[in-house]
């Protein structure tokens, strides 16, 4: 309501009689210069004997023109930002170093803006907004650090831990849990709580590789979301209400997707758990390796977390081309054979039973061996290539084949088909058999299928075999059978199985997170890995073997590194020309003006503790 509607009419309000001495000539179209009070001057007088029409009334003002064409330019926390058109406050604090708590919010699902922790002041609305929910307007003032939105974060932490178990000295979450860091940065104070908590069931299995704590969910709908809108299998809902809601799978039904442990990834708390990695370690003694998942031809970018020289576990890591921010379970659950029945030392001569030690004898002695056996069928030996080895252990192994030992032919090897799925995984279970194929072709070797070896084999043909990784696409226990019938059987492996009990000479090789190199994805992506440790035992990658070799056969190998091994031998092929194997390599280190990767815990760069030689566990 105006003053002007509480006034009582007075005659100053009335238009005064013609001729009256208050009376004073304006030019028509002309602003009056002593307005009468009350009157509205929307549209001035006119004179009635003016023949002139009445102007047009003004148009109200629109918004202002943009100050950016195209873009939206606002201000967060006294800073401007400029931002694409339906950017949320969240992503755009970011880009100012202003840091806005959430917890149901992910960037590559929907929105639900229900835990509301997010909640800040906009200059156009007269209550706290969701951030997460609320895309930027021109010339809109965000404020994140206000005493009314630090209260917000307050009250809302407050009322998630009010029936939050106090579990954090046995929970897996501890050191990565949000709900902790938060507690400390908003909250910092004891509970108020008069009474017992609500109790839930703490150990609910919901399907082979998930287990949830029902008590520790503070319901941000991010698994149920997830199984939604990536793998479209909805097999997860919320059940019940208020303090008794619960996250459980259907009825008949349990959470067997294979993406389901992403769930636990994007859990912001502890209640989502793998049983797989579930009180083997603590998150903050691990550190992460960026890496690429070996389960399949996918590549999927992964972090391999690691204490000392055991891969703890595999986690993805963002790569907009390839897998996003997923992975499938069957990919995280592969790295178990980096741990398991490695070959650790050299062994010459073949196993005599089960249950009778090989004598192991230093990897030098050997390779001697391993030449002098070579040398012997030069021309005559048969090289089998595993698709499992990186482009720089092929590089120098058929180079080596090539050069050395005289090979023109090349047969396949490594892991058999297995199945596909709708999403990620593919049914090829080799990270680089487009690698395999894209090397030979460079060398101007032919690239034999498995079969032929077996029958070459058992036809007498084949009497000696030099095995670049000892994965077959077939039955193992059929081509160990077939394989003692070699004469000579050269072997780099990194795992024992029947096979590598059947090599005369057995070389201990590392795998693709004890050295840096590169693979070929199944479309023809070559992606970078990181070293995460030291290589077990006394082995080596398959290309200081194959340099070692060289050198015994009176051949030239002057490479010390992965590198220097792409950089000479990776011109032959067309496609490494220009690939940058240096640009190429994702961050392992902090750098000034670059911040940390996340690691497995405490934000610290991947490999903080792990430079060198590990100590005992990696503590």
């Amino acid at each position: 309501m105006s003053d002007n509607d509480t006034k009582k009419p007075t005659g100053d309000s009335q238009t005064p009689p013609k001729g009256s001495p208050s009376e004073t000539r304006e030019e028509p179209g002309s602003t009056p210069k002593h307005p009468p009070a009350g009157a509205r001057l929307d549209t001035p007088p006119v004179a009635h004997s003016s023949p002139t029409a009445p102007p047009p009334p003004a148009k109200p003002a629109g918004p202002p023109p943009p100050k950016n064409p195209g873009f939206v330019t606002c201000t967060i926390d006294g800073k401007e930002v400029v931002v694409k058109p339906g950017t949320n406050m969240i992503e755009a604090a970011k880009m100012v170093g202003s840091d806005i708590p959430y917890f149901c919010y992910h960037p590559r699902l929907t929105i639900a803006a229900n835990c509301r922790i997010c909640m800040v002041e906009a200059s156009n609305a007269p209550k706290l907004v969701p951030a997460c929910q609320t895309p930027l307007a021109e010339g809109q003032v965000i404020k994140t650090m206000t005493a009314k939105v630090k209260e917000q974060q307050r009250a809302v932490m407050e009322f998630l831990l009010l029936n939050h178990p106090v579990d954090c000295s046995i929970c897996d979450q501890a050191g990565e849990c949000k709900l902790q860091d938060y507690y400390m940065k908003y909250d910092y104070r004891p509970s108020r709580l008069e009474g017992g908590k609500v109790m839930k069931n703490k150990r609910k299995v919901l399907g082979p590789r998930v287990v949830l704590d029902q008590e520790r969910c503070i319901i941000c709908s991010r698994c149920v979301r997830f199984m939604n809108e990536i793998p479209k299998e909805p097999q997860l809902g919320i059940f019940g209400r208020g303090s008794h809601e619960v996250i459980d799978t259907f009825p008949g039904s349990e959470l067997s997707s294979n993406y389901s442990l992403n769930t636990v990834d994007i859990c912001p708390v502890g209640a989502l758990l793998s049983r797989d990695f579930r009180f083997r370690a603590r998150s903050w003694f691990l550190s992460a390796a960026p890496s690429v998942c070996t389960g399949c031809s996918r590549g999927c970018n992964i972090y391999a977390d690691f204490m000392g020289q055991e891969t703890y576990r595999y986690r993805p890591r963002e790569n907009e081309t390839i897998n996003k921010s997923w992975m499938c379970d069957q990919g995280r659950l592969s790295y178990k054979y980096l741990n398991l029945e490695r070959v650790l030392s050299s062994v010459v001569g073949r196993s005599q039973g089960t249950g009778t030690a090989r004598p192991e004898i230093a990897r030098r002695d050997a390779v001697k061996a391993a030449g002098k056996a070579l040398a012997d069928v030069k021309g005559r030996v048969a090289v089998l290539a595993s698709a499992v080895a990186s482009n720089e252990d092929l590089l120098a192994t058929l180079t080596f084949a090539k050069v050395s030992l005289g090979a023109k032919e090349v047969y396949v090897g490594g892991r058999p088909q297995g199945e596909a799925d709708h999403y990620l995984m593919t049914a090829d279970k080799n990270p680089n058999r487009k690698g395999l194929e894209l090397i030979a072709q460079g060398l101007g070797l032919t690239l034999k299928p498995f079969d032929e070896l077996l029958k070459g084999i058992d036809g007498g043909r084949v009497k000696a075999l030099y095995a670049v990784g000892t994965e077959v696409p077939g039955s193992v226990e059929a081509f160990a059978q077939a394989a003692a019938k070699l004469d000579v059987f050269v072997a780099q492996a990194t795992n024992e199985s029947a096979i590598t009990a059947q090599a005369t000479v057995l070389l201990p090789a590392a795998t693709h997170v004890e050295h840096d190199g590169t693979f070929v994805q199944v479309d023809g992506i070559i992606q970078r890995f990181r070293k995460a440790y030291p290589a077990k035992g006394d082995a080596v990658a398959h290309w200081a073997l194959a340099a070692e070799l060289t050198r015994e056969l009176g051949g030239t190998a002057a490479w010390t590194s992965s590198r220097e091994v792409f950089r000479e031998l990776g011109k032959a092929v067309t496609e490494f020309a220009q690939f940058d194997w240096d640009k190429s390599a994702p961050p392992d280190r902090e750098k000034p003006g670059i911040n940390p990767l996340p690691t497995a815990a405490d934000g610290r760069p991947p490999g903080y503790r792990e430079f060198g030689a590990p100590r005992v566990r990696g503590i």
